[in-house]
């Protein structure tokens, strides 16, 4: 792409030596992370499969970390390698191994299976967007003419959107995937002021406001939205490149920590905070008010000393871990005569669904998570239902159900080009190459933020409305907003 004739003088450093903070970076950092955890397979029930789950991220990266790959796919993958390795050591602090559960030896096949299924899709992404070629110049560096107070300024647009996406889904419930598209613009301008601000070193007081503002909203919530910022910050770091000093990596140690720290305490109170928002153990509807929410979460971190902070660790050990659910599935569809599916079933309603909009469709069926957890895993769905809470077995046990073993690696490498293709398209489109990696983020996060939970039909459907949504938003309205920017950072 031709250097824009307004756009500002900026010199690049050249210097190949320096070290980044970038997909290189992160190949050599999966590697010596596995080769550490390699030292302590021993003290697991299972050394073998620790070791070889220590290494697979370290595989994961080699196959998909090529120079122009967007940050934001080692983050989808390190997430669902976390959910299924943690699974070895939550068997191991129970004392038991793989095979030694409640579900027996189907949970070892399951994290094996899942291993591999992670490897295919790290493969179906190197297919899509391994060669993506490499921005010009002024694609590259457009991001740091930006002003910084210009793009908190979109950012308050953003969670001005942001906040108007539930009334609004209330309101017009057959628009809620495309709602929820639109309302991603906050992650993109958020990314986009990080990415400014990080590459350039001004506006520090922003990224510190943004944080702050993120981690108390977050957590006013019936949900752990707080864990957003840090996700965004971290991968909006690996796009800047930005240059890897020692003090980096302590601030690295920092944020990881404050990460599991707050986690650790969030999944400590949930419990009993949710039941003193919604006044409820079965409803979702927020019925105290703010102060008292926050004052609430106040006085428990106020006396930190009385959380069981062991039991806190075995609870988020026992959320990651999204193994056992699919060692169910293996169990059911062999003692089920012709499988628990007599045909590919949940990829044809996954494509049903999607070719079915709801807003031409009205009267189209809701998803049920639930009822799929209940046929395919055999669990209670009526005691589900009560606990006002919804399960899914996730997409990669719904490929299973479907292709068996090892026809669900087929079923997973697919869905890796459909969203990587997708993606591709994204990171091809003549736009400042920040906001390239910053659409696709908001991207991920949509259809991949929960993580191996997401059914097969949920996780296409909103990666294809999605696509839709911002190839329209892109054609007709984003180069007015980067025009903006040009002008007044050419005011200034």
């Amino acid at each position: 792409m031709p250097i824009r004739a307004d756009a500002r003088p900026v010199f690049i450093n050249g210097d190949s030596a320096v070290l980044r903070l970038d997909n290189a970076l992160l190949r050599r950092g999966a590697l010596v992370f596995g080769l550490v955890l390699l030292f302590l397979a021993p003290l697991s029930l299972d050394p073998v499969a620790f070791a070889a789950g220590a290494m697979v991220p370290a595989i994961l990266f080699a196959i998909a970390c090529t120079p122009n790959m967007p940050a934001a796919i080692p983050y989808l993958l390190v997430w669902q390698w976390v959910e299924v390795f943690a699974q070895v050591i939550l068997s191991s602090s129970n004392g038991e191994t793989l095979d030694g559960g409640i579900y027996g030896p189907n949970v070892a096949r399951a994290y094996w299976y899942m291993m591999a299924s992670l490897i295919a899709l790290a493969g179906g992404f190197r297919l899509a967007l391994g060669n993506t070629r490499s921005p010009g110049v002024w694609a590259r560096v457009a991001h740091r003419n930006w002003r910084p107070s210009d793009l908190f300024i979109l950012y308050l647009l953003g969670t001005f959107i942001a906040f108007c996406y539930g009334p609004a889904t209330n309101m017009i419930p057959s628009l809620d995937q495309q709602l929820e598209a639109v309302s991603r613009l906050k992650i993109v301008a958020i990314f986009v002021l990080f990415g400014n601000i990080l590459s350039t070193g001004k506006g520090t007081k922003f990224l510190v406001f943004v944080i702050l503002f993120e981690l108390v909203s977050g957590f006013g919530g019936l949900f752990s939205d707080f864990k957003s910022v840090f996700i965004i910050l971290t991968v909006a770091a690996v796009a800047s490149k930005i240059r890897w000093t020692s003090g980096l990596g302590v601030a690295l140690v920092i944020w990881i920590s404050a990460l599991m720290g707050l986690t650790l305490f969030w999944t400590a109170v949930k419990g009993e905070y949710r039941q003193f928002a919604t006044g409820s153990d079965e409803s979702q509807q927020i019925s105290a008010s703010a102060a008292d929410r926050y004052g609430y979460l106040g006085n428990k971190a106020a006396s930190l000393d009385s959380i069981d902070w062991n039991g806190a660790t075995f609870a988020m050990l026992t959320r990651l871990a999204y193994v056992e659910i699919f060692g169910s599935v293996i169990g059911v569809d062999e003692v089920t005569p012709g499988g628990v599916n007599s045909y590919p079933r949940q990829w044809q309603e996954a494509i049903e669904h999607i070719t079915k909009p709801r807003f031409l469709f009205p009267d189209k069926a809701q998803l049920s998570d639930t009822e799929v957890f209940a046929r395919l895993a055999l669990g209670n769905a009526d005691e589900i239902m009560r606990g006002g809470t919804s399960i899914s077995v996730g997409y990669m046990a719904e490929n299973y159900a479907d292709l068996g073993f090892p026809g669900m690696l087929v079923g997973i490498f697919v869905l890796a080009v459909m969203i990587g293709s997708m993606a591709r398209y994204f990171m091809m489109c003549p736009l400042p190459w920040m906001v390239r990696e910053a659409i696709v983020m908001a991207f991920i996060y949509t259809c991949g933020n929960t993580g191996l939970e997401v059914s097969l039909p949920k996780l296409i459907g909103a990666a294809v409305m999605f696509f839709i949504v911002y190839i329209m938003m892109i054609k007709f309205g984003f180069n007015y907003v980067w025009n903006w920017l040009d002008e007044r950072a050419a005011l200034a």
